[in-house]
C-alpha cells in the first residue's frame, strides 16, 4: 500500500473525533476524504467514487452496506472494550460505574460490532461520574486516535488478518452485548440520592437526556452538578443562578443547567435550552442568587460558570459554558468578569475556557427558541463582540487565551485578540463561519493580523478544521501545550508565570499599546462593516441562516456530503462567489 494511504472516513456526522482524525491523518501524509452516511445507495456510490485503500469509521451509527465491507477493508471505531456491543456503550459504562473502559477498532461484518479486532485500548474511568460527552471527547477520543493510527499501520501489511474477538486475551475482553439504553433504564425519582441522579443524567448527557419533571413541566434533563445544601423537599426548585436551577433530592440537591421540553406540543419542543429559559414563568417566586464578579461563593464546588482567582502576579479567569454556546447572558457575565480582572494590579490575565469546549460562539438554540430570532441573533452577536473588544483593547495585563477545549466559528475568533493564544494538543479549531453568516467577533481585525490576509481568506473560504499543531504552524495560535488536561494546566501556569516577569510583561504591553495606537482605522470601523454584513444575514436571511440554524439545532441529518470534504476528483467547481475577508477600508500593517 506504500507510505501514503488513500483513506475514506465514513461517518454519520463530521463530529469532533472525525475532524481530529481527518486532521491527524492528513498531517501524517495520507490522502483523506469524508463521506457522510446519508443512505445505503449514497454510501455505496460514494465509496465507489472515492476508491479508497482503507475505510475508517470513527463515528458511525449507520450499518455499513455489505457491498462496501465485502470489497473494501472497513474498520469501525467502537467506543467500548473488546466484547462490548450495542449502541449505548458509554451510557452503560457511566451508569454502572465502570472503572475501566476502552475503545476497539473492529472490521465491519454483517452483524454490528461483531467483527474481528484490528486494535484496542483501555483507560481508567474517573470515580466521579463524567458527562458522556466529556468522556467521549477526552479519554475515548484519545484511545480512538491511537487505534486509528495502529489500523493504518497494519493496513500496510496485506498479510495482516484481524483477530476474532473470541481469540483475544481474556484480560482485554471486558465488554459484553448490551441493549439500547431506554428511558426506563435511565429513570430516577427526585427522592433518590444526589449521586445516583447525577450519574444517570451524566450518562445521558449530550443525548438523549433523562426524562423527568421540573417545576411541573415534563422535560429531559442535562448538565447536572451536585448542589451543596440539604433540600426541604425532593423535586422542589430551591434556587436559580446563571441559567441553572437547583432542585431538591433525597439527600441534598442538584443543579440542572439545561433542559429540553418533553411534550412535542410545547412551543420549544426539541430545543435544549438553559433551564431558566425553558421554565420561564414557572420560576416565579424562586430565589435568584447571582454572584458578582470577584465575589467567590462560599465553597469551591458551588455552581458558577465564570470564576476569577488571583495567584501572585497572575489573574486566572475561567469560564465554562455548556457545549461552548454563549447566549447574551453568558457574554454579559464574561464581560463583567473581564472588566473586573482587568482592573486588578496583576501583570498577566489568563482567560481559560472549558475542557470540553473553549467556545463555539453565539447560542443558536436560544436564538431558534426566540419568538423574534433575527433580533435575538443580533443581540447575541453584539454581546459577544463586546467580549472580543475587551480582550483586544486590554493593555493593563498581558492577556493569554487558553484554548483548553476545541472551538468553532466565532468561538475561535473570540480569543484571537489576546497577546498569546495557547492551545491544548489534540483540540480542533474551525476558524470559519458555515451557518449562513458572514461572521463578526472582530475577526476581520484579528485574524489577518495573526495569519496574514491570504491565509485568513483561505481559512474562511475553505471551511476546514485545523489541528492545534497546524494552527501553530500558521500563526493562528502561539503555543501548544500537553494533551492531558492536568498536564496542560501545569504547563499553562508555567507559561503565565514566565510572562508575569515585570520587565517582560511591561515590554509586551507597551508593544501592544503602540500597535493599537498605530492603527489607521479604528476598531469600530471593522465591527461596523461586519455588523452591516451580519444584518443582511440575520434580518434579510440572504444566505439561508434561518434554515441552516434550524437544521443544526434540530439535528437534521445531512442529505449530502459537503463538496470540500469529498476526494479532490469528486469536488465540483463552485459557482458561488467566495466570501471576502478583505475589509472595505485599508488596514495598517
Amino acid at each position: 500500500m506504500g507510505g501514503n494511504v488513500r483513506i475514506l472516513l465514513l461517518v454519520t456526522a463530521f463530529n469532533g473525533l472525525s475532524q481530529r482524525a481527518w486532521c491527524a491523518l492528513r498531517e501524517a501524509g495520507h490522502d483523506v476524504s469524508v463521506l457522510l452516511a446519508t443512505g445505503e445507495a449514497g454510501m455505496i456510490a460514494g465509496v465507489r467514487r472515492a476508491r479508497p485503500d482503507l475505510i475508517i469509521c470513527p463515528f458511525l451509527k449507520d450499518r455499513v452496506p455489505a457491498e462496501v465491507w465485502r470489497h473494501w477493508r472497513t474498520v469501525i471505531i467502537h467506543p467500548g472494550p473488546v466484547g462490548d456491543r450495542g449502541p449505548s456503550s458509554l451510557d452503560w459504562a457511566i451508569a454502572e460505574g465502570a472503572r475501566t473502559w476502552g475503545v476497539t477498532a473492529l472490521q465491519a461484518v454483517e452483524e454490528m460490532d461483531a467483527g474481528p479486532i484490528w486494535a484496542t485500548r483501555t483507560f481508567a474511568v474517573p470515580a466521579a461520574p463524567p458527562r458522556k460527552s466529556s468522556l467521549y471527547n477526552g479519554p475515548v477520543a484519545d484511545a480512538a486516535m491511537e487505534c486509528v493510527f495502529e489500523v493504518v499501520a497494519k493496513a500496510h501489511d496485506k498479510s495482516f488478518k484481524p483477530v476474532p474477538a473470541d481469540r483475544m486475551p481474556a484480560e482485554t475482553a471486558i465488554g459484553r452485548l448490551r441493549p439500547l439504553m431506554r428511558q426506563d433504564d435511565r429513570a430516577f425519582d427526585w427522592s433518590d440520592p444526589t449521586e445516583q441522579i447525577v450519574r444517570k443524567i451524566r450518562a445521558a448527557d449530550g443525548a438523549p437526556g433523562v426524562r423527568t419533571e421540573v417545576g411541573g413541566l415534563p422535560v429531559f434533563a442535562y448538565d447536572a452538578l451536585p448542589g451543596l445544601i440539604r433540600a426541604a423537599r425532593p423535586g422542589q426548585i430551591l434556587d436559580r443562578r446563571q441559567g441553572a436551577v437547583l432542585v431538591g433530592t433525597g439527600d441534598g440537591c442538584v443543579w440542572l443547567g439545561h433542559l429540553r421540553a418533553a411534550d412535542p406540543q410545547h412551543g420549544r419542543a426539541g430545543l435544549k435550552l438553559p433551564a431558566t429559559t425553558l421554565l420561564g414563568a414557572r420560576l416565579r417566586g424562586v430565589p435568584h442568587s447571582p454572584l458578582a464578579p470577584g465575589i467567590e461563593p462560599e465553597h469551591p464546588a458551588a455552581y458558577r460558570q465564570v470564576r476569577y482567582r488571583r495567584s501572585g502576579a497572575v489573574g486566572w479567569l475561567a469560564f465554562d459554558f455548556y457545549n461552548g454556546a454563549m447566549a447574551p447572558g453568558h457574554c454579559r457575565r464574561l464581560l463583567a468578569a473581564l472588566r473586573h480582572a482587568a482592573a486588578q494590579d496583576t501583570e498577566v490575565l489568563v482567560l481559560r475556557g472549558g475542557t470540553d469546549a473553549f467556545s463555539n460562539g453565539i447560542h443558536l438554540n436560544v436564538i431558534e427558541a426566540s419568538p423574534d430570532a433575527p433580533s435575538a441573533a443580533w443581540a447575541n452577536i453584539r454581546a459577544i463582540n463586546e467580549v472580543c473588544r475587551e480582550i483586544i483593547t486590554c493593555t493593563r495585563q498581558v492577556v493569554i487565551a487558553g484554548y483548553t477545549g476545541s472551538a468553532g466559528a466565532g468561538g475561535v475568533m473570540l480569543g484571537l485578540g489576546a497577546d498569546i493564544v495557547a492551545a491544548r494538543d489534540g483540540i480542533v479549531l474551525n476558524p470559519y463561519y458555515d451557518m449562513g453568516l458572514y461572521g463578526s467577533e472582530l475577526h476581520t481585525f484579528t485574524l489577518p493580523r495573526r495569519v496574514g490576509t491570504d491565509t485568513a481568506q483561505r481559512l474562511i473560504d475553505e471551511k476546514l478544521p485545523v489541528s492545534a499543531a497546524r494552527a501553530q504552524s500558521i500563526g493562528l495560535v502561539d503555543e501548544v501545550g500537553p494533551r492531558h488536561p492536568d498536564a496542560y494546566a501545569e504547563w499553562l501556569g508555567a507559561l503565565a508565570e514566565r510572562e508575569s516577569d515585570m520587565r517582560t510583561a511591561r515590554n509586551r504591553r507597551s508593544a501592544k499599546s503602540r500597535r493599537l495606537a498605530a492603527e489607521r482605522v479604528p476598531l469600530e470601523v471593522f465591527e461596523a462593516r461586519e455588523l452591516a454584513e451580519m444584518s443582511q444575514d440575520m434580518f434579510a436571511d440572504r444566505a439561508g441562516f434561518a434554515a441552516a440554524r434550524h437544521a443544526f439545532v434540530r439535528k437534521l441529518k445531512a442529505t449530502e456530503t459537503p463538496a470540500r470534504l469529498l476526494p479532490p476528483k469528486a469536488v465540483p467547481k463552485s459557482r458561488r462567489p467566495a466570501a471576502t475577508l478583505r475589509p472595505a477600508v485599508p488596514v495598517s500593517a
